[in-house]
């Protein structure tokens, strides 16, 4: 769906399986042949056509290549109704306004702030994003783009593109995170824009990571994976230090959850050992460029390539095995939850899938409301919902279903 675009709110018959078959018939395809297209089984498809199966990432990816569509097409993003329930549509319009003046040099009408005052506007935003007030971020983030750009502009030096850059990586978290993809792609470019002009190995490998992440949610594993090694051939040229084994290993974990996705279980192995390795170096990174990287995040990383790689058992019993310092990024802890609900569903443990569905909208509402693995994960328990406590119904609601 475009920006732009009317959206009916996401009922029950307009789940994704609904959105596949539309998507099909325009393609004048029958089920066997989408199938034989997408290498996804004839059963699965007639399933998740019907909304009797939730679709996995991998299972939406494969479809969304076969069809030639965006993978947003087929999961519904970004959810506009509900957007526009919380009031965070309204806000996407400034961000992309403030994306679109990158290379106009300073604005006559922006006074901008000291340096050491917008450096700690923008430390404060990426903490609230780990914190997912994604709402207040977004209202402040325009503003504080605006400024950095006439900053930069006003006086090149490293340290002031180091801030645009920074502001652009804030864009980024946004925008992904309320489901528009369009925009977080340009966020992207603008990063590695002042990046460059920075001088900064870190942050231009960083931005490769962050693009390998937009190129893994579109399903493209192949550039997500040339992405990465680009990322890791840019760091070569950075100080070595704990900055740079906390990036690095970040990188690694985002190569893992890719070479799941496309069921390469040796390769995800080899990215998680190395991960492992570099975290017990660092210790516990969280603040370092605010990636969350040490120990806890490479084991839920392991859950989720698990989960990625369809076994899901194994994913369950190794969430187990996880112990969650105090302080974890409530945004990272959240996603965890999301991962664990999934593989908790697939091995029929609903009662435990949506007590962990219940935890990440606790701890990040705002994320968890936008997240399309939420919403096929709660999917997928319908089935099972008269088993169900009356609160799952409160959910589904809360969700716009």
């Amino acid at each position: 769906m475009q920006n732009g675009e009317t959206s009916m709110p996401p009922h029950i018959e307009e789940h994704t399986g609904a959105r596949v078959a539309h998507a099909r018939k325009l393609r004048q395809l029958t089920q066997r042949e989408l199938s034989d297209l997408s290498h996804v089984s004839y059963s699965t498809l007639t399933k998740l056509e019907q909304g009797v199966l939730p679709a996995s990432p991998s299972v939406v990816g494969a479809l969304a290549r076969a069809l030639s569509v965006p993978v947003t097409e087929l999961t519904g993003q970004p959810y506009l109704e509900e957007l526009r329930q919380d009031q965070l549509d309204g806000l996407i319009n400034p961000i992309r306004e403030a994306l679109n003046v990158y290379d106009l040099g300073p604005d006559p009408d922006v006074t901008p702030r000291s340096i050491e005052a917008l450096e700690a506007h923008s430390e404060k935003l990426c903490a609230m994003v780990r914190a997912t007030n994604i709402k207040q971020v977004a209202a402040e983030l325009p503003g504080l783009i605006h400024e950095a750009t006439t900053t930069a502009h006003t006086a090149p030096v490293d340290r002031n593109w180091q801030l645009l850059a920074s502001t652009y990586r804030t864009a980024y978290d946004v925008t992904t995170k309320l489901g528009f993809a369009d925009l977080c792609t340009v966020a992207l470019d603008r990063m590695d824009w002042a990046a460059q002009r920075a001088s900064d190995p870190v942050l231009s490998g960083m931005r490769q990571y962050l693009r390998a992440l937009a190129y893994l949610r579109a399903s493209d594993y192949r550039t997500g994976n040339r992405l990465i090694r680009l990322g890791m051939a840019t760091l070569e040229q950075a100080e070595p230090g704990r900055v740079l084994d906390a990036v690095t290993g970040q990188l690694h974990l985002g190569a893992a959850v890719l070479a799941g996705r496309d069921k390469d279980k040796a390769a995800a192995e080899g990215h998680l050992n190395e991960a492992e390795r570099i975290a017990k170096r660092t210790g516990p990174a969280e603040q370092i460029h605010w990636l969350s990287f040490g120990p806890t995040n490479v084991g839920a990383h392991r859950v989720s390539v698990l989960a990625e790689l369809d076994l899901y058992p194994e994913a369950v019993h190794a969430a187990q095995d996880i112990t969650v310092p105090d302080g974890w990024p409530p945004s990272r802890l959240a996603h965890h939850h999301t991962e664990v609900a999934r593989a908790q569903m697939w091995t029929g443990r609903t009662d435990a899938a949506f007590k962990s569905l219940l935890k990440a909208r606790k701890l990040a509402p705002q994320q968890t409301r936008y997240h399309p693995t939420v919403r096929e994960t709660y999917a997928g328990l319908e089935a099972a919902k008269r088993r169900m406590p009356d609160s799952f119904s409160n959910y589904g609601s809360w969700l716009g279903r």
